[in-house]
């Protein structure tokens, strides 16, 4: 095991680690403990009640985040000719088609999000073995397939983040970077929370959010108390 840093030393003190926070707390807890010298990521991690192998239990969606996650995503849009305007007025930073696929199948994976037309899935669906490890396939539940790719891609620019349960049941995702507010971090984090809510299986018979914490780079994790977020 890595031995802990002086700063990590330092920190790891201010939180208890036997108490649950409110999610203000936290957000609030997270920046005094955060040791990086650059704008870390701010990550919520809410384990769920499901079983990730049964079908009607994986748990995946989008929300918009209402203060944005604070990093420029880095869009891809594969479409045809007739929606490159669109998509490169909206912001997109790659748009194309049979280019990108070869660059793809060669391994190349240099974006955040890929939005494709519904014309062109057949083409990618070989790209599969690349992009879904990565969790860059286009998929119509995640908004990432449609004709509107200009909207798509407005949205995602403006702070709209896909998410998915992990095989162990739990669903990973950052809300914001430790330069914001612990008031944004907790509304954006609630956002999160409120759309997994609103996503329960109804096949889910016990406990359903079953444990929250919000860590950021290299810092301590630490509890929310579900209640409190849960309401």
């Amino acid at each position: 095991m890595a031995s802990l840093t002086k700063k990590r030393k330092e920190v790891n003190p201010k939180v208890d680690a036997n108490k649950a926070y409110t999610l203000q707390e936290a957000t609030t807890l997270v920046k005094e403990v955060n040791t990086t010298k650059f704008d870390s990521s701010v990550d919520l991690h809410v384990r769920l009640g499901v079983d990730p192998r049964k079908a009607d239990q994986q748990v995946r969606g989008t929300v918009t985040l209402p203060n944005g996650t604070g990093k420029t995503k880095k869009v891809l849009v594969l479409c045809t000719p007739d929606k490159e305007a669109d998509a490169t007025a909206a912001g997109a930073d790659f748009v194309g088609l049979d280019e990108y696929i070869t660059k793809i199948d060669g391994g190349w994976t240099g974006v955040d999000v890929i939005i494709a037309t519904p014309s062109v899935m057949p083409k990618i669906g070989r790209l599969g073995k690349v992009l879904g490890p990565r969790n860059l396939m286009p998929n119509p539940k995640t908004g990432t397939v449609t004709n509107d790719v200009a909207a798509a891609v407005t949205e995602v620019k403006g702070g709209k983040i896909a998410f998915k349960v992990d095989k162990a049941g739990i669903v990973h995702a950052s809300i914001g970077r430790v330069s914001f507010t612990s008031e944004k971090l907790t509304e954006n984090g609630q956002e999160l929370i409120n759309a997994l809510l609103r996503l329960k299986p109804t096949t889910i018979k016990g406990t359903y959010l079953k444990g929250v914490s919000v860590a950021s780079t290299m810092s301590p994790g630490i509890l929310v108390d579900t209640k409190s977020v849960s309401n």
